[in-house]
């Protein structure tokens, strides 16, 4: 079981299952949200993510025209991502996951490096994608 929160600590969660996919995204929603050269999310089912408090604090911002964020009311923590309401899966933004992860979180690429901010150097071995993973259609 993985368990996140986000940074005042009032809204926690409960992932039963195991992470997916990870992967660093650049893209420019990303890097405004999350105020970083990019942000790292882990694909989970969306039956297995349960708020377990905190849920009141929850608010939704539909960031693309496919997809929505949430985060805290509170605090601002980014949380999760979806592209619908009726999404199979949900990514978290794994800098709210809490204590070791151990092997169950490891990215295995960069996406939307064509629009990564041009401050920052990718210095590792991952696979880099211009848009999104081609599985996903880019």
């Amino acid at each position: 079981m993985l368990r996140g929160s986000c940074a005042c600590g009032e809204v926690r969660y409960e992932v039963d299952g195991a992470v997916e996919e990870a992967h660093h995204c650049h893209c420019g929603v990303c890097r405004k949200s999350h105020g970083a050269a990019f942000a790292t999310f882990a694909r989970v089912r969306a039956k297995g993510l349960r708020v377990a408090s905190g849920s009141e604090l929850l608010t939704v911002h539909r960031s693309t025209p496919q997809g929505a964020r949430t985060f805290c009311g509170r605090c601002g923590s980014s949380l999760f991502f979806a592209h619908d309401a009726a999404a199979k899966y949900v990514w978290l933004a794994a800098g709210t996951l809490d204590g070791d992860t151990g092997e169950a979180l490891r990215p295995d690429a960069h996406t939307f490096v064509g629009s990564k901010a041009s401050w920052w150097s990718i210095a590792d071995d991952l696979a880099q994608h211009p848009r999104q993973r081609p599985e996903y259609g880019g």
